[in-house]
């Protein structure tokens, strides 16, 4: 078995060009309808809204984001975050310590999703 997630959005191209850019994700499908992206084992997937041959389920685009996000790894949060700012990336949470141990910031990603990038303690 394996568990992946998948995002109906009017932003597929958008968020695509995100992932690769800032994250270096491997793209595995590339259509206007849809996008499957992998990064370290992980995949995520874009669906574009209103696709005649998907279920009723599959149709409504996501509205900005909220209740969901996404995670980055990574071995060094504070370098990630100098890179970004330094990409001209809005930081949605500045970097911070969490008592449980991890280190990590929040940006948006143009669907709206929370994108943690995390270094775990």
């Amino acid at each position: 078995m394996k568990l992946w997630s998948g995002v109906v959005t009017e932003h597929l191209q958008a968020c695509r060009d995100f992932y690769v850019r800032l994250f270096q994700c491997r793209v595995l499908f590339d259509s206007d309808w849809f996008v499957l992206l992998e990064l370290g084992g992980g995949e995520l997937g874009f669906l574009a809204p209103q696709q005649e041959a998907q279920a009723a389920a599959f149709q409504r685009p996501l509205r900005d984001g909220r209740g969901l996000w996404v995670t980055i790894d990574v071995d060094d949060a504070d370098a990630e975050y100098r890179r970004l700012q330094a990409l001209g990336v809005p930081i949605e949470v500045a970097i911070r310590d969490e008592a449980w141990g991890d280190r990590h910031f929040v940006i948006l990603d143009p669907a709206g999703i929370a994108v943690d990038v995390v270094q775990h303690g």
